[in-house]
């Protein structure tokens, strides 16, 4: 049995991105692993109840998702709106649905407030990125589940090759 991978409904091609769009992740791996029926798409914004589209929203004063799920920092639209509970309760369910469908990784967009686990934005809306996580992939890992970016889908690849043999 292979183990599942939550993976950002974006990345497969669903348009819920904030600008109403999706963002498929084109790799060979995605392919296959939807055939063998191991990726479940999940987008943690929608789920915490923000509509698609919204405004784009960043984590303020270059802090972290971490930050945000301790209650150090906000996630705030570009309109000001405090959207910090949007984004926790997203996570959180998150989190569950992967327990739920047995995800033992998660294969998030890297940049995103929620999903970002590479680089996320600092706050300014002035597309000045800074290593960190969003809220999502910070909750994914407090929960012991594995988070990869879009951008390190290769090292996902070596890493469940790896243990296809086994069950996880």
């Amino acid at each position: 049995m292979f183990p599942k991978i939550l993976i950002s409904a974006c990345l497969l091609g669903r348009p819920v991105r904030y600008d109403g769009k999706g963002k498929p992740l084109s790799h060979p791996a995605i392919a296959r692993w939807q055939a063998e029926g191991r990726l479940v798409g999940f987008c943690p914004e929608q789920a915490g109840g923000l509509p698609t589209p919204r405004p784009p929203a960043e984590i303020e004063a270059g802090m972290g998702g971490e930050d945000v799920v301790e209650g150090r920092a906000r996630v705030v639209e570009n309109t000001g709106r405090d959207v910090s509970g949007a984004f926790v309760e997203g996570g959180r369910q998150a989190v569950e649905f992967a327990r739920a469908n047995g995800c033992a990784f998660a294969l998030l967009i890297d940049g995103s407030p929620s999903c970002g686990s590479g680089f996320i934005y600092d706050g300014s809306f002035s597309a000045v990125r800074h290593p960190g996580l969003g809220v999502t992939a910070a909750l994914m890992r407090r929960a012991g589940i594995s988070v990869y970016s879009d951008r390190e889908i290769d090292a996902l690849v070596a890493h469940l090759d790896g243990k296809a043999g086994n069950d996880l």
